[in-house]
């Protein structure tokens, strides 16, 4: 066979096509709703569409909009739509606005485009969806797929494929070479052919993609199904059977001819550490500008309620593991920054009467939005430790350091969840870190916003924090 050899581990490719037709859609649906209004397209409208149509293209680019549906829900898939519209008129109201431009347009005609822009986005979406069902139901478009070794992540991946009908996969079956004594709990009725049957299959084209499952210990085994199908069009994954749940943005890269997969790096890299920076900056700067009576408030407040200084610089690990200074409103009557530090605790009698009131409500790590505007801070990530609980908690909790592959933030994804303030006892550093671990893994854009969203109504005070 001479077509070229493919290996995939992840994948979905690009789709042109949605990417064309949702910019028809937009497109189109203003101009119906200037036909209604009798409105005529000018270049200030124009100007306008193409504004929409760089921010949606941005943002969808951003969120995955565009991935395989094989890869994901369709009420994922719609809120997603939802969410890139109104952002991105949302953005584009407010550059209007900014430049004094907003009275130039009809406001009832921008929100009638925004809503038809919705409502067809989704209801064409909704009809391909259901032809690609029907379709599927009758065989066409179904993308069979074989199991190589009846393991338990082979089994947790049957359960998935199951699950997910939306996928548009279909499983003909494990492919083991052992014994039935050698299968553990497992049904060995579940296995319909050997490993070579497999591969077979593969080479045939009578499976699209053939998942190996087989314990890594077995990688002569794997190497040699790898090799036989690279004369095939069949997409090979692999999917180890250990440290997935640990890898920090599993990247597939190389040294010189040498294949390698990252096992904990960090997933903010290329165009996604633009996205994360470029929301960082915009967002302090807006938040800045927003909350400078609070600060100067608090900053005099500070100063009356003890002598020293308004601000305290405690010594953090940032990005990579560097010492940073953390801007913080002094809220002790002292400013412990030595190799150890004891943490504040209920009844603490270095606090202020005003430094009690600033910690409970977070006032206090406000000035950190100038941390993130000198690029020492993001406005989301996990919190930044002092150096001494650092030093002493990397010691005792797993994988503890990992926290500090992205920029620390004002705000995390365990502070909305309720782990913040004092940290007493290892579980409950180990609950922060849990928390801090699953948001670096699994980091979107759209994830920072949902956080600082949760953190105007949950994040700023915690029963743990004094």
């Amino acid at each position: 066979m001479d077509s070229p050899s493919k290996l995939q581990f992840v994948g979905a490719r690009s789709n042109v096509l949605l990417r064309v037709i949702d910019i028809i859609i937009i497109t189109v649906s203003l101009l119906i709703i200037m036909h209604g209004y009798n409105l005529a397209f000018d270049k200030d409208y124009l100007l306008m569409l193409v504004g929409v149509l760089f921010f949606y293209s941005y943002i969808g680019e951003s969120f995955g909009l565009y991935r395989s549906w094989r890869l994901g829900r369709f009420s994922t898939i719609c809120r997603l739509v939802v969410f890139n519209v109104t952002l991105a008129f949302l953005l584009m109201t407010l550059v209007l606005f900014l430049f004094k431009y907003s009275e130039l347009y009809s406001r009832v005609t921008i929100a009638g485009w925004y809503l038809l822009s919705v409502i067809i986005l989704i209801s064409w979406r909704f009809c391909v969806r259901e032809v690609k069902r029907v379709r599927r139901a009758k065989g066409f478009n179904v993308q069979k797929i074989a199991i190589v070794g009846l393991t338990e992540i082979g089994k947790n991946l049957y359960d998935e494929i199951i699950k997910h009908d939306e996928l548009g996969f279909e499983c003909v079956g494990f492919y083991d070479d052992r014994e039935p004594s050698r299968l553990d709990e497992f049904d060995p009725s579940l296995i319909v052919g050997s490993i070579n049957d497999a591969v077979e299959l593969a080479r045939s084209g009578q499976v699209i993609k053939l998942y190996v499952c087989l314990p890594m210990i077995a990688e002569k085994r794997i190497a040699s199904i790898i090799e036989a199908l690279g004369d095939s069009t069949a997409d090979v994954l692999i999917t180890p059977d250990f440290l997935l749940k640990n890898l920090m943005n599993g990247r597939i890269g190389s040294v010189g001819e040498v294949d390698t997969i990252s096992v904990f790096e960090s997933p903010v890299n290329g165009m996604r550490r633009f996205y994360k920076r470029s929301f960082d900056i915009v967002f302090s700067l807006c938040a800045i500008v927003g909350i400078s009576p609070v600060l100067i408030g608090v900053a005099i407040a500070v100063y009356m309620s003890s002598p020293g200084a308004i601000l305290f610089k405690q010594d953090r690990y940032g990005l990579d593991g560097r010492k940073i200074k953390v801007w913080k409103f002094r809220s002790m009557s002292v400013t412990e920054n030595a190799d150890k530090v004891v943490q504040a605790s209920k009844g603490d009698a270095r606090i202020t009467n005003v430094g009690a009131f600033i910690r409970r409500t977070s006032l206090d790590e406000l000035p950190q939005f100038f941390n993130v505007l000198m690029g020492d801070m993001s406005v989301v990530g996990p919190r930044p430790h002092a150096v001494a609980h650092n030093e002493e908690y990397r010691k005792l909790v797993t994988y503890y350091m990992l926290r500090h592959k992205v920029l620390p933030g004002i705000t995390g994804w365990a502070q909305v969840n309720g782990w913040r303030g004092e940290t007493d006892t290892l579980d409950k550093m180990e609950k922060r870190i849990e928390f801090d671990l699953a948001y670096i893994r699994n980091w979107t854009l759209w994830w920072d916003i949902k956080i600082v969203f949760l953190t105007l109504f949950k994040g700023f005070v915690g029963k743990n924090v004094y």
